[in-house]
């Protein structure tokens, strides 16, 4: 069985990431989280970071990231 990003025509996208938006450096159907390494579908992508210039899968991604390159902010709070 044959699951989304395969088939002729799906490849991983290079994406320049900006502030709010994207830009398609290099046409592909999905790119893969920074963290998770699972494939995420370009109309689905919503985090990334402009900083480390990656894709996070969601939310908890995000931050799991944000808390391996900034231990410090384990102990706030």
């Amino acid at each position: 069985m044959m699951n989304r990003f395969e088939g002729p025509g799906s490849r991983e996208a290079r994406i320049r990431y900006l502030d709010g938006d994207f830009q398609v450096v290099s046409p592909g159907s999905f790119v893969r989280c920074a963290v998770t390494h699972e494939s995420i579908p370009l109309d689905e992508l919503k985090y990334w970071s402009v900083a480390r210039q990656e894709p996070y899968l969601n939310a908890e991604a995000s931050l799991r990231r944000e808390i391996e390159e900034n231990p410090g902010l384990r102990s706030r709070g």
